[in-house]
């Protein structure tokens, strides 16, 4: 890896929270048409002065508009991205859980982890392969059944392992 690469990180377009923040509003506008700050701090689980601070840098970006009735919508760029992640969030878990048959639970929590890291080349790349696992093409179908018989799993000892290598993954301390 290049020095610089772990840079990127830093980055992105928004972060962990102001993600789940656009998503919590744009779900709110669709399922009710308006959202106001009380309501996202309900659907967040979250105080509603916790709520308010952590929405002003939203504002100030001008990813959240607020109208003179206290009502938040999402300005176009702000839909944007809350709809971005939302997809990528419905891909990775397709990846993870249907693709590499991660369990379901475990799926969701990795995907939310990274849904609004991965980049627009990825995303669009991912949506692609997404596609053609879903397809009915005999090549598809072939892989499938060809993933399906070979399942690897740690073995619990790096030595021997063909997966961990030089750590084993199962071990305490091995998880990032």
């Amino acid at each position: 890896m290049s020095q610089e690469v772990w840079k990127e990180f830093e980055e992105n377009q928004i972060t962990h929270s102001a993600a789940h923040y656009l998503m919590a509003i744009h779900q709110l506008l669709e399922e009710n048409g308006y959202a106001r700050v009380t309501d996202i701090a309900k659907a967040l689980n979250i105080t509603r002065g916790s709520c308010s601070i952590s929405l002003k840098p939203l504002k100030k970006r001008g990813l959240v508009v607020e109208d003179e009735n206290r009502f938040l919508k999402l300005s176009e760029e702000g839909l944007r991205l809350a709809e971005l992640v939302e997809l990528n969030d419905k891909l990775l878990e397709i990846l993870f859980g249907e693709v590499l048959g991660v369990d379901a639970d475990q799926a969701e929590i990795d995907a939310c982890k990274i849904e609004h890291l991965v980049s627009i080349e990825t995303s669009t790349r991912l949506a692609s392969f997404v596609k053609l696992w879903n397809s009915d093409k005999p090549e598809v179908i072939g892989f499938k059944n060809l993933l399906s018989k070979t399942k690897q799993s740690c073995g619990g000892d790096a030595e021997t392992c063909e997966v961990c290598k030089s750590i084993c993954i199962k071990s305490k301390g091995a998880a990032v």
